[in-house]
């Protein structure tokens, strides 16, 4: 779940989001920096990793739900 803040919001008003002229910067710079023969198999990997991180993401709050139906022990 994100949550913004009014501070994260501040700041997203004051940068706002890239929009297409810088992303085609970007694009470009990781195009000389990598070269094209490595950027496909880059993004790939980035992209399977943002996964796992969202799978991670879930399984916690999956475990933190779970944590939170259970009535704690009294010792």
């Amino acid at each position: 779940m994100l949550t913004l803040t009014f501070s994260s919001i501040a700041l997203l008003g004051m940068f706002g989001f890239p929009g297409a002229p810088e992303l085609m910067i970007v694009l470009l710079i990781a195009l000389v920096l990598f070269g094209g023969a490595k950027l496909p198999s880059l993004m790939r990997n980035l992209g399977k990793s943002a996964n796992e991180f969202k799978r991670g993401m879930a399984e916690t709050g999956d475990d933190a739900d779970e944590a939170a139906d259970k009535p704690s022990e009294k010792v």
